[in-house]
Formats: C-alpha cells, sequence, structure tokens
C-alpha cells in the first residue's frame, strides 16, 4: 500500500472508531436512566474496576496497557459527564497534586470544584453540592495526612476509592536557577526534597505556603523567586522548568480518597478501612488486634490519632484486606466491635494499583 492508501484506511478506521463510540455512550446514557430509577449511585468504582481489566484482558497490542487505560478514563468520564452533571471537589486550587490526582481518576469532562480546605472537601460532599470529593491521606515520604484523618472521625461519608499518585517534584521559575534566593512550595513538599534542596539551592530560603500551586502564582510576582510543584503546574502557568525529579526518594507517592456518600460492591481485590476506639483497660489495643491474625486477614496500616472527647483518648484507623461484606471480614469486625468502645467501617473499595 503506498500513503494514500494507508491514510484512507486510517480514515475508515477512524469513521467506524467514532460511530462505536457513540453506539457506547448510547447504551451507558440507558444505563444511566436505569439507575435513576432505582436510585443508585451513577460512579461504580467496582464495574470502573471491571472495565479497565476487561480491557487489559482484551489488549493484545501493540497499544500499551497504560495507553488504553487512558483511552478509556476519557470514554468513561464523557459517558459520566453525559449521564449527569458531574461534580468532584478536591483540596485546590487548579494544578495541585490532588487536582491531578482527581483528574487522573475522573478524567478531563466532568466538574471540578478546587477547596481551600480538606474540611470544606468533605463539606461539599456531605451537603451534596458535590457528588464525590478527593482528599490527600499519606505520603509515602512524609506520612500521614492528620487533617483528613481528623475529618474521617466526625464524617457519616464513606470512602468509595483509592488513588496512587507518583510525585515528581519540579523546580520552575522564569528566571535563572543562580539567580534565585527564594523558594515557595507547601511545607511536606520541601519535606520531600530536603536533601536536593541542601545540595543544589543551599543558600535559598524556603517559604512555605498552602499549596503548590499557590507557590507558583507568588513565583509570577517575586523576582528572585522559584517554586516547587508539578510539570502540570508549569503547563498551566506558562513558567519555565529549571530542575526535575527533585524528590529525595525516586518512587515518591502520595495516596489520594475517594469520598462519598457510601461504598460499592466487592470486586473481588478489595481494601477496608475502619476507626475504632479501644476499652481503657490494659491490653485492649492487642485484644481488638489479635482478631484480624485469628481471622488470617492482613492488615496493611494503622494510624492513631488523639480524641477530640476526652485527653489522652485514642482512635485508630486501620486499613485490611478484603471487603466488609465478605463472610471472613464481617465476621472479624463483628469480633473487633465486641474489644471497641465505638467502631465505624468508613469503606470498601477496590485496591488501587501503586
Amino acid at each position: 500500500m503506498n500513503l494514500d492508501d494507508l491514510r484512507n484506511q486510517i480514515d475508515s478506521l477512524d469513521s467506524e472508531i467514532v460511530r462505536l463510540l457513540n453506539e457506547r455512550i448510547n447504551v451507558v446514557l440507558s444505563i444511566g436512566e436505569e439507575k435513576k430509577k432505582a436510585g443508585a449511585e451513577i460512579y461504580v468504582p467496582s464495574r470502573e474496576r471491571a472495565v479497565f481489566d476487561k480491557i487489559k484482558h482484551l489488549n493484545e497490542g501493540p497499544l500499551p496497557d497504560e495507553s488504553a487505560h487512558a483511552i478509556y478514563r476519557e470514554i468513561m468520564s464523557a459517558a459520566l459527564a453525559l449521564e449527569t452533571e458531574m461534580k468532584i471537589a478536591y483540596l485546590g486550587p487548579e494544578a495541585t497534586f490532588t487536582h491531578q490526582a482527581a483528574r487522573n481518576k475522573f478524567g478531563v469532562s466532568v466538574d471540578y470544584l478546587p477547596t481551600s480546605t480538606i474540611g470544606e472537601v468533605f463539606d461539599r460532599v456531605q451537603n451534596r453540592s458535590a457528588d464525590y470529593g478527593v482528599v490527600p491521606v499519606e505520603n509515602s515520604t512524609e506520612g500521614a495526612v492528620t487533617h483528613t484523618f481528623d475529618q474521617f472521625a466526625t464524617t457519616p461519608l464513606k470512602i468509595c476509592a483509592e488513588i496512587y499518585l507518583p510525585i515528581s517534584l519540579t523546580l520552575l521559575s522564569n528566571q535563572p536557577r543562580e539567580e534565585i534566593n527564594l523558594i515557595f512550595s507547601k511545607q511536606e513538599v520541601f519535606g520531600q526534597c530536603r536533601s536536593w534542596l541542601s545540595a543544589n539551592m543551599p543558600n535559598a530560603k524556603l517559604s512555605p505556603v498552602e499549596s503548590t500551586t499557590r507557590a507558583v502564582q507568588l513565583v509570577l510576582e517575586t523576582p528572585g523567586s522559584a517554586a516547587i510543584a508539578s510539570v502540570m503546574a508549569s503547563d498551566m502557568y506558562a513558567i519555565g522548568v529549571l530542575a526535575e525529579n527533585i524528590q529525595d526518594i525516586q518512587g515518591n507517592t502520595t495516596r489520594f480518597l475517594v469520598i462519598a456518600p457510601k461504598y460499592g460492591p466487592p470486586t473481588g481485590d478489595d481494601k477496608t478501612s475502619i476507626v475504632f476506639g479501644v476499652k481503657h483497660k490494659v491490653g485492649a489495643l492487642y485484644d481488638a488486634l489479635s482478631v484480624f491474625k485469628t481471622d488470617q486477614i492482613n492488615m496493611t496500616k494503622i494510624e492513631s490519632r488523639p480524641s477530640r472527647n476526652k485527653a489522652w483518648e485514642y482512635y485508630f484507623f486501620v486499613d485490611i484486606d478484603g471487603h466488609a461484606d465478605d463472610p471472613k471480614v464481617a465476621r472479624a469486625l463483628d469480633e473487633l466491635q465486641e474489644h471497641c468502645s465505638l467502631m465505624t467501617i468508613l469503606g470498601s473499595y477496590p485496591k488501587a494499583e501503586l
């Protein structure tokens, strides 16, 4: 075949792809109508996982699995936007890592609502001015985001999904690196590139601000300054990249949670998050956690936070493998409740890929 023949073949394939995409959307809209009649959630993480798994199984290449995933992410995002005016609240402003995580999860077609605090994300979902919320919960280098845990101690909202976002930190400025004497970013971000800064920018003053996006905005109006933020911020604000991948640990990753009024059904590869308080007696925490060993359930995380009700009492946030509806997990949680002064299931949701 010559070049014109190959291009004609592409045109024919594009025509068929567009026809099939619209046919798929029409079926999705019909499903959406049935969901609305039944009062069911439009976004179902378990179904999303099943679609992605099937696409990966069907893909025989040469298209990489990651590219197929990204394409279907946007196909499903467009469908969600047509089914309902879906709104996603996130810890903003635009171009923060939380914004990036939210877009990775829901695509570009839905509406995004930036908020100034984690508490506001919870408030928007709880008062239904947003359908879902995205909040950071922990970083592999700097540890837990305590504000998120504190919100879960007092909210009826549930976790319906999780997101892992590799964090690539970038030094941004429109001025030469040798002229930089002031660097803006979040305090947690400075902690993630402490060694790089010490070795490469030892004389620069570090100025913590509320978000990486705010850091970029300040750089645009402050001579001799730079920001540490994402490449996404560089594109959005037309600011130059002075150095890439300056995080001290390659593989630095932040985990985000998607919050909703309720969580979904099992997928077969799930995680459950709970919060509990133990009775005030010797060995109470040991007795509580022993139920997971007895039922051979893997506990993947535990975090403690002080109770706001009484001094020197604590809540414990725990992640375990499995879904709360799995018989073995349900039995363990019933046993756990016997050892606790309080116990709440925060959500069961599909495990995200690291």
